[in-house]
């Protein structure tokens, strides 16, 4: 009799349950990041905005906090000073604003600028510490009323809004720039007429910085109004339109804010200054397709120094202004240990265009090779 051999019998198959458990996490995690995503930011927040955007309509939307009562007043009638037509006139001028300690040393060459161009410019003066000794017509009697002025506090703000009040009171100016003593003209007075006039952005800096020199200056005393999301740095060099000179005038709420809250030694231990950051905040807030996010003013920061590169006059040659003047990109880097690099192209109503009109920091010793060198360099 043939005997059978007994069936085997196979042990369960144990399913792989840790697997399961952490599938079903990520997939609840996901869900939430759709339906609860993180302030201030859309469900895309965690994917590339190319998956996304074919799904956009379906998510919920950005979950906004409510707005102060100054909020709500303050963005009302900014809403209404941007959209505002442009004052009609018919001769528009730029006013050039010099924020200075005293004297200007480069007088004769901005002379020279405006010469043949009267009826198309204003100027006007604020020296914090002494009365300038003019040496141009030009020049004369053009001061206005001035504070003194601290290097990285808030009084430097007061300078510049006291420019611009004074600057407003004509309206024929449409453009406003701001400069400083050490500037100097990088092109003819029609190139920087028509490219300033021919455009309807403001050129204000404006970056993020998460770094120790960028957020690492922002106050949480700033909120609710300010987060630190929105916190930016940039030149204090601008030139702007001039319904965002009108809103810079109408500001208290936010420029109360950076009064308060960004200064030296804030918190015993931080440095903040109020020009580096206060308009590129504000206008990163209320404008941010309004602003070109670079200065018109080339600075070099290349040597990595509290201070900008100085030019001697031995530096002051016609390779170094052609250089600069052929910039077409701007160019900003973090202040943290990844020392991120961001270079963006300078467009001009859509078009790639030479970045800089105005240049700094130049040594009063560089006039004389200047004022030889004007008639080549700003024609290129």
């Amino acid at each position: 009799m043939t005997i059978m051999p007994a069936p085997r019998h196979r042990a369960a198959s144990r399913r792989p349950t840790w697997i399961i458990v952490l599938i079903s996490l990520v997939c609840v995690t996901l869900i939430g990041a759709y339906v609860y995503p993180p302030r201030r930011y859309s469900a895309c927040y965690f994917f590339a905005s190319s998956v996304c955007s074919p799904f956009k309509d379906w998510l919920p939307a950005k979950r906004l906090r409510v707005l102060t009562d100054g909020e709500i007043a303050s963005r009302v009638v900014f809403s209404d000073l941007i959209a505002m037509p442009t004052v009609q006139s018919k001769n528009p001028k730029i006013a050039f604003m010099f924020l200075t300690p005293g004297t200007l040393p480069f007088e004769r060459l901005w002379a020279k600028f405006f010469q043949g161009h009267q009826g198309r410019y204003s100027i006007y003066i604020h020296a914090s510490r002494e009365k300038p000794v003019h040496v141009s017509p030009l020049f004369s009697d053009r001061e206005i009323r001035s504070e003194k002025v601290v290097w990285g506090k808030v009084s430097m703000v007061d300078a510049e809004k006291r420019l611009l009040a004074n600057a407003l009171q004509d309206s024929d100016n449409q453009h406003f720039v701001l400069l400083s003593d050490s500037c100097v003209p990088l092109h003819n007075f029609d190139y920087v007429y028509n490219y300033l006039m021919g455009t309807n952005i403001s050129f204000i800096d404006c970056f993020q910085d998460p770094g120790p020199h960028g957020n690492g200056r922002y106050s949480k005393h700033m909120l609710p109004e300010i987060e630190e999301d929105d916190f930016r740095k940039g030149a204090q060099w601008f030139s702007i339109k001039r319904q965002h000179a009108l809103v810079i005038l109408a500001d208290s709420l936010y420029y109360t804010k950076f009064k308060l809250y960004c200064k030296p030694g804030m918190e015993g231990r931080r440095n903040c200054y109020a020009d580096e950051h206060y308009l590129p905040t504000l206008f990163y807030m209320i404008d941010p397709t309004g602003i070109a996010n670079w200065s018109v003013t080339h600075v070099d920061w290349s040597e990595g120094k509290w201070h900008p590169k100085a030019y001697r006059a031995k530096d002051v040659t016609f390779e170094l202004l052609k250089n600069i003047t052929s910039i077409d990109e701007s160019f900003h880097v973090t202040s943290d240990e990844k020392k991120v690099v961001m270079r963006k192209p300078c467009l001009w109503n859509g078009m790639k265009r030479p970045c800089y009109l105005f240049a700094r920091k130049f040594y009063p010793e560089a006039l004389d090779n200047l004022m030889n060198l004007f008639s080549n360099y700003t024609t290129i």
